[in-house]
């Protein structure tokens, strides 16, 4: 896993106009009654109907979060405020998006205070594999969209943890241990994601022979990490240092040039299960691309995750999979505290919605996040997520979880970095432990 920081002109010149015009001095944040509106910030409306809601995301708006009461947080900068203004709503500030920095906190390799560029990422698996034979194997899923174009990229890296022997953590989905299927960064932008998802990796592996209950779980179950399941994106992110880029898609523009952080396909709506009913413009943030699994990360993570997962599910949204079912999958994002169950791209209640929602609120009694479908928490639904796939394909138990708070140092898209040890590792801690513990028989079987 060499060096690939190579970013195509296209790639880097989107980068640059999204820096330009959200560069920010974070040492010297404005007051929040006043702030810059040069900068970008986060601005909130009130009492907005979910048809208002999805025509903001058909017009391009940033809509970084929404609630079933109709409170919408939208990213940008004055100019945003004031075209919200010209269609009638009263925008007002909400959050900063970048956070105070510790001093001299970043190290070679880091951004934003300590995050893991991508290739940091991949020289890390690559360690640790090679420290650890007997606990991990690494595979090459895939490719970034931008290596199959020839314009640099990345290889999109998977991590298996168990205390391996003979059969275990093969990609066939019959494993004699039942597995626990993790990714993170599928939406560049949500970057504590992949700081939760390494430490994870590293509670496993030091944990072995030391941890009786981490013992207990590598000598019985196999866990799977993508850290980083949209590299070429986070590149972007990296590449504004300090006052990060706000690139949460793919870097595919094929479909469309657009200003800023606009650009590429939303890979938590390009899945092929349920795909269709999100945006069709190119610059919307959730523009779910031209086709059904249209994108190369998608298909990656896609013929991946079939590759490890029996199907255990009939055919028809109202098929269940069976008590007995095993496998549970999280995808992590940010921000709301959350955590998310299907469906998320219709009101039906899904079949084995009571024995999800147990599980859900077992890890709930650790990190405090609401439990419940996309409507319920978030107060929208998305088509062709990938919790909505591995459940429906397969059966497995599958939530998103919403790590981080709405506001605050710890919020938002940009928490600072040492909020992932003082309060988004140990908060989520114990939810991966208990999800972790339940893949034998997530649904009580």
């Amino acid at each position: 896993m060499q060096s690939k920081r190579r970013f195509a002109a296209a790639c880097a010149a989107i980068a640059l106009a999204a820096a330009t015009t959200a560069t920010v001095a974070v040492t010297a944040q404005a007051d929040p009654a006043e702030p810059e509106t040069a900068d970008p910030v986060t601005w909130s409306l009130d009492g907005l109907t979910a048809e208002q809601a999805a025509d903001l995301l058909a017009r391009g708006f940033d809509v970084a979060h929404q609630d079933p009461d109709g409170g919408v947080l939208v990213v940008g900068d004055g100019t945003v405020a004031d075209d919200l203004r010209d269609l009638g709503f009263d925008p007002e500030f909400h959050d900063t998006v970048y956070k105070d920095l510790a001093p001299a906190a970043a190290q070679d390799g880091t951004y934003y205070g300590g995050y893991r560029t991508v290739d940091s990422y991949e020289a890390d698996l690559e360690k640790i594999a090679a420290d650890h034979p007997d606990l991990t194997r690494l595979y090459d899923i895939g490719d970034s969209w931008l290596k199959t174009q020839g314009q640099g990229g990345h290889d999109i890296w998977a991590v298996c943890v168990t205390a391996v022997t003979e059969g275990d953590c093969e990609r066939s989905p019959d494993s004699a241990k039942p597995r626990f299927t993790l990714i993170a960064q599928i939406h560049a932008r949500e970057i504590a994601t992949g700081e939760v998802a390494w430490r994870w990796i590293e509670k496993l592996v030091n944990g072995y022979g030391t941890d009786e209950a981490v013992t207990d779980l590598m000598d019985t179950t196999e866990m799977w990490i993508v850290p980083v399941a949209n590299p070429d994106g986070v590149d972007v992110v990296a590449s504004g240092g300090d006052n990060p880029i706000l690139q949460r898609k793919n870097v595919n523009d094929s479909n469309g040039t657009c200003g800023g952080s606009g650009h590429g396909i939303d890979l938590n709506r390009n899945s092929t299960f349920a795909w269709g009913d999100d945006s069709t413009y190119p610059c919307g943030q959730t523009y779910q691309g031209p086709a059904a699994g249209s994108e190369p990360e998608t298909r990656a993570l896609e013929q991946w995750l079939g590759s490890i997962h029996p199907d255990q599910r009939g055919e028809g949204l109202d098929a269940p999979a069976p008590d007995d079912a095993r496998d549970v999958f999280i995808s992590l994002h940010s921000y709301g505290e959350y955590i998310i169950i299907p469906w998320g791209h219709t009101d039906r209640t899904a079949p084995n919605d009571a024995a999800t929602r147990s599980l859900g609120q077992a890890m709930s009694d650790s990190n405090g996040y609401l439990v419940g479908t996309a409507s319920e928490t978030v107060g929208y639904g998305a088509s062709g997520t990938t919790d909505d796939f591995t459940y429906g394909e397969f059966g497995i138990a599958s939530y998103t979880f919403e790590i981080g708070g709405r506001f605050g140092t710890c919020g938002g898209f940009f928490p600072a970095y040492r909020c992932v040890d003082d309060r988004l590792w140990p908060e989520n801690e114990g939810a991966l432990m208990t999800a972790a513990e339940a893949a034998a028989a997530p649904y009580g079987g």
